[in-house]
């Protein structure tokens, strides 16, 4: 294998690991972590080689350096191909799916929409949360990745999914619209709220007479401080 471009999440531990397995077993990695808001490094833009492996990443990779690469740009997203962009955990939640997964897929200029490679499920159970469900994600994230980079580095063809998006790409404003609570609402719809987008310091808020209120999660007891 030749030249591989890694884009990942800065700060984030299954980026990093991804990027581990990557230097370990290609001799000639590029590698860029970026935050949400972080323009495309210039080093990226100029980058030509074999393969970019989209892993976490906050970038929308401009179609030009898509080009850039011989074989192939794929992306790792959290998620099936049911839920396209952003917030993907907190829809399937929010729907109250049984069944969620990750998804391998070639990179095109919009968003998660290029050709599926390959995807992989689990099982939604009712008691999970966005923590429980974003865990499980994580795994089964990095499982694909293991058997596609398999591929990758034994020089085999990628599959070819029979799989297709199902939807337009999730957006950061239809995400804010599931996280707001009004006092309208049944309790249900309050329920599903809650737990489609409560998590650690991210919480559903509601809005009242010109205030807004932050959802504050109970404890578990787990949490508690011990005597």
């Amino acid at each position: 294998m030749g030249r591989l471009l890694f884009l990942g999440k800065k700060g984030d531990p299954n980026s990093e690991k991804a990027l581990k397995f990557c230097r370990a077993h290609v001799e000639d990695v590029s590698a860029h972590l970026g935050a949400w808001g972080d323009p495309l490094p210039a080093g990226a833009g100029r980058w030509e080689g074999d393969y970019i492996i989209s892993y976490l990443s906050r970038w929308i990779v401009p179609e030009k350096l898509l080009k850039n690469a011989k074989i192939a740009a794929i992306n790792f997203h959290p998620a099936p191909p049911e839920y396209p962009g952003i917030g993907c955990n907190n829809f399937a939640l929010y729907d109250g799916a049984k069944e969620y997964g990750v998804t391998c897929h070639h990179m095109a200029a919009r968003v998660d929409t290029g050709p599926i490679i390959s995807v992989k499920r689990f099982p939604v159970h009712p008691s999970d949360d966005v923590a429980s469900l974003l865990s499980k994600t994580y795994d089964c994230q990095y499982a694909l990745f293991r058997e596609i980079m398999d591929l990758i580095l034994r020089g085999k063809k990628l599959p070819e999914s029979k799989e297709e998006w199902t939807r337009k790409p999730f957006t950061r404003t239809q995400l804010d619209e599931i996280s707001r609570i009004t006092p309208e609402m049944s309790p249900e719809e309050i329920q599903r709220r809650v737990r489609a987008t409560s998590y650690g310091p991210w919480n559903p808020t509601l809005e009242l007479h010109g205030f807004t209120f932050e959802f504050k999660p109970k404890k578990k007891e787990s949490d508690r401080p011990s005597s």
